[in-house]
């Protein structure tokens, strides 16, 4: 009885897509094993901080944020450092993918809580986390398609906040807001090395963006929610 595996191409949609080198694949780790340990320490002391800083909703939403966080970085090492030759590669594709909007809707959260004395407030938030279950929905029940579109609507999603962006700048501190922006502006150029597939090591600079991203938006909460407040 022969010994050797078998092909497992046909069993794995879109197989063609990675095709890392061994250099790449290492330094994609690395970027996923900075970011997790940095969000567990940075992470663990703001929630430590906020504790004694912030209400119960503001608690329960930074504590979100945080998990959410973890979860993308951990789902996402796990996912592109799976060998592609194991079809369950293209199902932790799919919690890779449904895991971004979980992670932009828990972004939201904590800030748009800030706006007590907004009507806008909670009709953003409903918007905000329908739109994520929507997307999160066809990333697992519809993988591989509208993965384009899908890119899209991240970005819109994640840039819907314009729309109080005068609630959000009477409200927050200035600092905030300004980390804020400056993780959204870093996250959407990061978009531009996803799609760049034919650069070298663009998937460890993109999931860098990603954690640079994730770091600044983790900055703000803490000024918000605990420097602020002193």
């Amino acid at each position: 009885m022969s010994d050797a595996r078998p092909d497992t191409t046909l069993e794995i949609p879109f197989v063609g897509r990675w095709h890392y080198s061994r250099a790449e694949m290492i330094a994609d780790g690395i970027v996923h094993a900075v970011g997790i340990v940095l969000a567990i320490a940075a992470g663990s002391a703001f929630l430590a901080l906020a504790a004694f800083h912030s209400g119960p909703g503001e608690y329960v939403a930074a504590v979100f944020y945080v998990v959410s966080l973890l979860t993308v970085l951990s789902v996402s090492l796990a996912y592109n450092l799976w060998p592609v030759s194991w079809p369950a590669k293209w199902i932790l594709r799919r919690f890779d993918h449904a895991a971004i909007y979980l992670l932009i809707a828990a972004t939201y959260t904590p800030f748009l809580a800030q706006l007590n004395n907004s009507p806008l407030a909670v009709p953003m938030i409903v918007v905000v986390w329908s739109a994520a279950v929507t997307g999160i929905a066809i990333k697992m029940f519809l993988p591989g398609r509208y993965d384009r579109l899908a890119i899209v609507f991240y970005l819109a999603i994640g840039w819907s906040g314009v729309v109080l962006a005068g609630p959000l700048v009477q409200t927050l501190p200035t600092t905030s807001v300004a980390l804020l922006v400056a993780g959204g502006v870093v996250y959407s150029l990061g978009v531009i090395f996803f799609a760049w597939k034919g650069l070298r090591f663009h998937n460890a600079v993109w999931h860098g963006f990603v954690v640079t991203g994730a770091g600044l938006h983790l900055a703000a909460m803490v000024d918000c929610l605990v420097v602020s407040r002193f």
